[in-house]
């Protein structure tokens, strides 16, 4: 992860950590780690989110329809299965955690139907 994170420009990484920061304590016992080249969080072994830094904004995905639709009602730039924070705003603490959660309900939902 501090190799992924010294590459980031240095505009994007104190919004990409406050970002890290605030999924991982929305998702307690999870494991960090790279998947696809971007930062990861698993929980029992499932990824709960992809999250990433780049130039102009920081991402978070997979997100459903209904949640890309959500962050864009508020003013959030989305794009296949991710939505995109600017850097030169305040990160919105609240939505990512929404977004979070409503990713971990839906792997419980989808483990239950499994089951």
């Amino acid at each position: 992860m501090r190799k992924y994170v010294a590459k980031l420009p240095t505009a994007t990484r104190k919004r990409f950590k406050e970002l890290a920061d605030t999924i991982r304590k929305e998702v307690p016992g999870s494991v960090e780690g790279i998947s696809y080249g971007i930062p990861s969080i698993r929980l029992n072994g499932k990824i709960v989110v992809w999250y990433a830094g780049w130039a102009k904004h920081i991402s978070v995905y997979p997100l459903t329809a209904e949640d890309r639709e959500f962050a864009a009602d508020r003013g959030y730039k989305t794009s296949k299965g991710t939505v995109q924070f600017p850097l030169d705003k305040p990160l919105p603490v609240s939505l990512v955690k929404r977004l979070v959660k409503s990713r971990l309900r839906a792997l419980k939902a989808k483990k239950a139907t499994k089951a």
